[in-house]
């Protein structure tokens, strides 16, 4: 049954919530506030939020705010509004901060390079604390300046200015890319790599270069391109038309990017993956769009910004975050396959 709004006159207070289970109003404090752990006894904060629940008591989060010195908001800083990845992580987000009574507030910083200028007036005032997601290290200059907790998302591990990091297996799941097209027995690929200069696919590259290059025989060559489809398309058209042996395999930074490489090989009249394996990165909605459907490496991007948003809670309360990176896992689908037995040129 909903409760019917009360008048503001005949709303229950912390007093009644007090009375009602023979507490002290510092102890409704503690319970309703989430602090009552080492403090208060399981039954007695069971007794207060039973107390509470049946008065309809809804606490004064004005007043609260400004006792507890705090906005109850956190910014999350993405390179894109667009892109479904972010989506998926403000989503993640935004679920944990609600079950704790935050709001969180989406902003986008140019590809993740920047610079993400201070949104507000004053960051500071407005704000709880900043979770950022696959940032450049001088992407957020600015805001670190307004001397906020800040939670770095699938950034580089060296960079020790972050308040606490969440990170993504992501050199793992390019290595699992290669040594899934490696195991059927491709020499000759392309990377098709995000021409953005930042941490996350600075690690791809390396682990891709790694773990080909320890096969013998293997070569990679790379061709950088814009995080879009016609970028993809014609960073492909170069790469596989360009002089000497075709390559076999395209290993491509974003699944994006590897649609972009589906179409121009269409174009080229190859097939998928009869002529050219194609892979992506991230398990977009995309990658199960387009026929064959991508072999792609899922990241888990809801529970990325579950645990960005943990982790800032964690440090607004004076906890250790949680640590550890997230895995991230290859999966297989039909746009990749052993290469021809004669890979002739186009």
């Amino acid at each position: 049954m909903t409760r019917a709004p009360q008048p503001a006159s005949a709303r229950p207070t912390s007093r009644d919530v007090a009375r009602a289970a023979g507490v002290s109003q510092a102890t409704v404090s503690l319970v309703l506030g989430d602090k009552w752990r080492g403090r208060v006894s399981e039954a007695t904060a069971v007794r207060v939020r039973h107390a509470a629940d049946g008065l309809g008591y809804l606490p004064n989060l004005a007043a609260r705010q400004l006792r507890l010195g705090r906005t109850r908001t956190a910014l999350l800083v993405v390179p894109a509004l667009t892109n479904e990845f972010f989506a998926r992580v403000y989503t993640g987000a935004a679920a944990v901060a609600a079950e704790h009574g935050f709001g969180v507030v989406l902003y986008p910083s140019p590809d993740g390079v920047g610079p993400a200028r201070d949104p507000f007036a004053s960051a500071r005032a407005s704000l709880d604390g900043v979770i950022a997601s696959s940032m450049a290290a001088g992407a957020l200059d600015a805001l670190r300046g307004a001397d906020l907790p800040l939670i770095m998302l699938d950034s580089d591990p060296a960079d020790t200015s972050a308040a606490a990091r969440v990170g993504l297996d992501i050199a793992d799941g390019m290595r699992q890319v290669a040594d899934h097209l490696l195991a059927l027995g491709h020499r000759r690929f392309v990377h098709l790599a995000a021409d953005i200069d930042s941490w996350t696919f600075t690690a791809r590259a390396r682990a891709l270069r790694d773990a080909v290059g320890a096969v013998p025989g293997t070569r990679v060559r790379t061709v950088g391109a814009a995080l879009d489809v016609h970028a993809g398309r014609e960073a492909a058209q170069r790469a596989l038309t360009a002089a000497g042996p075709r390559p076999t395999a395209v290993v491509c930074d974003d699944d994006v990017l590897a649609a972009g490489a589906c179409k121009t090989a269409r174009r080229l009249g190859l097939r998928v993956p009869d002529d050219l394996s194609v892979t992506g990165f991230g398990d977009l909605a995309l990658a199960t769009a387009v026929e064959p459907e991508l072999t792609t490496v899922r990241l888990s991007a809801e529970q990325v910004g579950e645990r960005g948003m943990a982790a800032l809670l964690a440090v607004l309360d004076g906890r250790p975050a949680q640590p550890g990176s997230l895995p991230v896992h290859l999966v297989a689908r039909g746009s990749s396959a052993s290469p021809p037995e004669n890979a002739e040129r186009v």
